[in-house]
């Protein structure tokens, strides 16, 4: 299934497009579903026709879907009660009620990334279209599986469920309980949870789409988003230049702005794949309105984002390993290589990278940002590499 992924800071149309392209999908035959994390109906109010916490048929071959995280959050939190009972017993903590229980910070995020998964699990559609919130919040979204599954990795790692018939007596020798079968039974599940979702975002199938208004503030939003998403290893399949407006005369208020906008493009253009959407002189409303939006198509699948690690030992004596970074500044570049993983700093985006097998027996020998690329390089480390005669 293709999944494609919109976001772009607020305001900039954002859920209209992600509507107009879904409608678009659809009415080429294509069953297609979209999700939002919008907390009001603005989809709704994009295609004429209210959408809300159950899929719900929007028009012919599209269905829309927002889900609802007070539910969810309720069921999860109550399952949690009764299985952790002894241990509430043993503190005297008394039980929450269903209807006291109001979500918590993160609680739609994990809502959007479970209907994401189980969207992309079903055989019902064929395209899936996912409305995501503006960019800071959606890079966080799609970082939250991988960083989520590291966490219980390292605070419930998998080879200590294998002595569990000596739990009880290692509980006795150190004077303090194991943790329960239970917990590692939910870990393993919410792994195997996070890891389809991880498997969708990561799919070569999957592509971004950014939207952004052309101007001084929309370079800069499109540019950090670019970066940003790169880092997550994700393709920007093109930047929606949304609101257009048409070449004006000399005469008119909006010459400056027009001619403001089509500097932006022009400077956009040589370095992303740009999709202009005029603007129709009022808030697109209805099928109408959202088919006069010139979208590109959706049926074409991207080649895969790769990250190489290329041989050089015979030349230099090291190997280089080549991560895209569009629009990624040298001054906001930084590493730090901690045991197998290394931490790489761009901007205010992160993320922790394992390193691949034949990088393990290496040591870093150094890094340089060329052409949109951050080339790190790798010396074998002479104890650990294997010799050759």
């Amino acid at each position: 299934m293709r999944t494609i992924l919109i976001t772009g800071s607020g305001g900039t149309g954002r859920t209209t497009l992600a509507a107009a392209t879904a409608l678009k999908a659809a009415g080429e035959g294509t069953r297609t579903l979209l999700l939002s994390a919008d907390r009001t109906d603005t989809p709704g109010a994009a295609l004429g026709t209210r959408t809300g916490a159950e899929p719900t048929e929007a028009a012919p071959g599209l269905t829309t879907w927002r889900p609802d995280a007070t539910e969810r959050f309720r069921e999860d939190l109550t399952a949690f009660q009764k299985r952790a009972t002894t241990a509430l017993d043993l503190l005297g903590a008394a039980r929450l009620d269903a209807e006291e229980l109001t979500p918590l910070p993160g609680a739609e995020e994990l809502a959007l990334l479970r209907a994401l998964r189980d969207a992309a699990t079903s055989d019902t559609f064929d395209l899936l279209v996912v409305d995501l919130p503006p960019t800071p919040q959606a890079l966080a979204l799609l970082a939250l599986p991988e960083e989520l599954r590291r966490y219980l990795r390292r605070l419930l790692p998998a080879e200590r469920q294998a002595a569990r018939a000596l739990r009880p007596v290692l509980g006795r020798l150190a004077g303090v309980p194991m943790p329960a079968e239970w917990l590692y039974e939910t870990a393993a599940r919410w792994d195997v949870e996070l890891a389809a979702v991880e498997a969708v975002v990561e799919d070569r199938a999957t592509t971004v789409r950014v939207v952004a208004e052309p101007g001084p503030a929309g370079t800069d939003a499109a540019r950090t988003a670019v970066t940003g998403l790169a880092l997550r290893g994700l393709r920007v399949e093109t930047l929606l230049a949304n609101r257009v407006l048409p070449a004006a005369g000399q005469d008119t208020w909006l010459a400056a702005l027009a001619a403001q906008q089509r500097k932006a493009l022009d400077e956009w253009r040589e370095a992303y794949t740009v999709h202009e959407i005029p603007h129709l002189g009022c808030d697109p409303r209805g099928d109408d309105d959202l088919a006069a939006l010139p979208l590109p198509g959706v049926n074409e699948t991207p080649p895969p984002v790769e990250w190489p690690v290329r041989d050089h030992l015979a030349d230099d004596g090291v190997l280089v390993w080549h991560i895209p970074l569009p629009g990624a500044i040298r001054e906001e570049l930084d590493l730090i290589r901690r045991g197998d993983e290394l931490v790489v700093t761009v901007g205010q985006f992160r993320r922790i990278l394992p390193l691949p097998s034949a990088l393990r027996r290496c040591a870093v020998d150094g890094a340089a940002l060329r052409e949109g690329e951050l080339r790190i390089r790798f010396a074998p480390d002479p104890d650990l590499w294997p010799r050759t005669r």
